[in-house]
């Protein structure tokens, strides 16, 4: 499903490349749960923009779903963004000025999901995540755990084969956080989606099949969780 090979990632300053990303080689199969760990500046966020098409490397190669990503042209990469790739962010990303309903719509009028459709697709996103009643309020009318689920809501109605979740815990407290994760463990288990987050937390990157450490930009080492918390 994704495969990147040799990605550098670089700005210049005062004439001398300062490298963000180093030589970064890794595969992912469709239904893969993979994390992303390592210190601060390591390089974790610029990788998974990358992989999520909003932020380009400056030398190596990424295929997705059998197609080289930055050889095509930018109409075709933002269609195969918007149809195969769902991103949940920490801060939430939300919109302010439309309700829970309109929110989770909008990935699937970008679509062009006609109307009878879409509104069963929500209505079904909206059960499934238990807020059918939270559909009419705002996201300041929300809690932070809510306002997560309502992301996490937007980002799978669009039924994405992948979802990149960048620190998708780091604003909640710890019950809420074990509730998204275990949200995500069911829908790569059940829907078979699959996923990559970065995470700093430990027990969070254990839910995932595989752990990939950055360290100054290269990838350090991959590792499988010796013990997998579990779905309900």
């Amino acid at each position: 499903m994704i495969s990147l090979k040799h990605i550098y990632k670089w700005y210049n300053v005062g004439g001398t490349r300062s490298f963000i990303l180093k030589d970064i080689n890794f595969e992912a199969a469709e239904g893969d749960f993979i994390s992303i760990m390592g210190p601060s500046g390591s390089g974790k966020s610029t990788l998974l923009h990358i992989l999520g098409m909003l932020d380009e490397p400056s030398e190596g190669e990424y295929n997705f779903l059998g197609q080289s990503v930055f050889g095509l042209k930018e109409k075709h990469r933002t269609q195969l963004y918007k149809q195969h790739i769902g991103f949940v962010f920490q801060a939430y990303h939300l919109i302010d000025e439309l309700t829970v309903y309109e929110n989770i719509e909008t990935p699937l009028i970008y679509q062009n999901v006609k109307g009878p459709e879409r509104k069963a697709i929500v209505a079904d996103t909206l059960d499934r995540f238990g807020i059918v009643g939270k559909k009419d309020l705002f996201p300041s009318q929300l809690s932070g755990g809510q306002q997560q689920l309502v992301g996490i809501a937007r980002a799978i109605a669009a039924r994405p084969k992948l979802i990149l979740a960048d620190e998708p815990t780091g604003n909640l407290n710890s019950k809420q956080g074990e509730e998204i994760m275990e949200l995500f463990k069911r829908l790569n288990e059940e829907d078979g989606v699959t996923i990559i987050q970065v995470t700093h937390s430990e027990k969070n990157a254990a839910y995932a099949s595989r752990i990939v450490h950055l360290l100054d930009g290269r990838v350090e080492r991959i590792e499988e969780p010796v013990l997998q918390p579990k779905a309900n």
